[in-house]
């Protein structure tokens, strides 16, 4: 007899502590969300082409057309206003086409990824760019006194960009590119349009933090 209430003794205890694991588990999958407060404050964006990406070759004008993209991405969903501002921007996203190699050649130092001033309409007709610019655009990251800073269209390779990224900047700061980026997102077709998969899964980990948040206590 004794044996028999131990046994079940034993089996309630088991059941009991795999309930507790599992709403450990569930409540472990509520808090993967975590984003500064002033990104879910954020309605204004500046998407800029990765400052040291290279141009390829075969597709000199990828990096751009991705940036066009998700400017337009964005304005469709209509929660943030593509600017061309840093120094007004809340967050600062940056774009790299990926070459679906671990090693591209590519060509540094030309204007073609640089930011550009606002003329005219692009080709999404969303947001108003210019394939020109004037002047020299404010740097997102420390040139330093000793960094040399050759402009002159050279060739180079990039190593290890084989997938899109998509990287989250704080903004309205000096140099944001210099500090860690708040959320980022890198795989294959990631900047493809029409749908712009990373903005999308933007999207989505914004509206669950947002849902996470209203849920407090």
């Amino acid at each position: 007899m004794r044996v028999r209430v131990f046994v079940l003794l034993s089996l309630v205890l088991l059941f009991a502590s795999l309930a507790v694991a599992e709403d450990k588990d569930k409540d472990k999958g509520k808090r993967k969300v975590v984003l500064p407060g002033e990104v879910l404050q954020a309605r204004t964006v500046l998407v800029v082409v990765r400052p040291e990406s290279g141009i390829s070759p075969t597709d000199p004008r990828g990096n751009q057309i991705a940036q066009q993209d998700v400017e337009n991405a964005l304005t469709r969903w209509g929660r943030f206003t593509p600017i061309l501002d840093a120094r007004t921007a809340d967050l600062v996203i940056t774009v790299r086409k990926g070459s679906g190699r671990m090693v591209n050649p590519t060509i540094s130092g030309g204007p073609l990824n640089h930011p550009s001033v606002v003329l005219g309409p692009s080709s999404g007709a969303d947001v108003w760019r210019a394939g020109g610019q004037r002047g020299h655009p404010p740097d997102l990251s420390d040139p330093g006194p000793n960094r040399p800073q050759n402009t002159t269209p050279h060739p180079s390779a990039e190593i290890g960009q084989a997938e899109d990224a998509f990287e989250v900047y704080r903004g309205r700061e000096d140099y944001p590119l210099d500090g860690a980026p708040v959320w980022r997102y890198v795989a294959k077709d990631a900047l493809r349009s029409p749908n712009v998969p990373a903005v999308e899964e933007f999207r989505k980990l914004i509206e669950e933090a947002e849902k996470q948040q209203k849920g407090k206590p």
